[in-house]
């Protein structure tokens, strides 16, 4: 790692890397069906940053605008899911954890857009649950 790097992110395939030098804001699974579409999965995993302390360091992914005010990046050579940035968070991008090297240390604090998680999934993690994000319940 280079001086004052604190995770390292990586790619499936490895195309895509990123250093990350400061710790993030916060970590939080995100249930809402836009996530639940781009990552085929229940709900997203990520840990938002600030902008400016993540460098993307090898091939740059590639954006997809998912929504208004919203994109997505991903590999193009693996597909693998790298962010989500929107203009709800300025100055912000949301890093998947699973794209982070160092995701062990990561744990989230949350569960947001519970209003449509999946029926199927239990909670059974005694984390907070917000319907929305927190900054929009406000």
């Amino acid at each position: 790692m280079s001086e004052g790097v604190i995770h390292t992110a990586s790619c499936l395939c490895g195309a895509v890397k990123a250093e990350i030098v400061t710790s993030p804001k916060w970590v939080a699974h995100c249930h809402c069906p836009s996530c639940q579409k781009a990552t085929s999965a229940a709900f997203a995993t990520y840990a938002g940053f600030d902008a400016a302390a993540v460098n993307f360091t090898a091939e740059a992914p590639k954006a997809y605008k998912s929504s208004p005010g919203v994109k997505r990046r991903f590999c193009p050579k693996c597909g693998s899911p790298v962010s989500f940035e929107g203009e709800t968070w300025p100055g912000e991008i949301h890093l998947h954890t699973g794209f982070i090297d160092e995701a062990d240390d990561l744990e989230p604090t949350g569960h947001v857009y519970t209003r449509t998680q999946k029926p199927w999934v239990k909670l059974a993690d005694k984390l907070p649950t917000f319907e929305k994000f927190p900054r929009d319940e406000e």
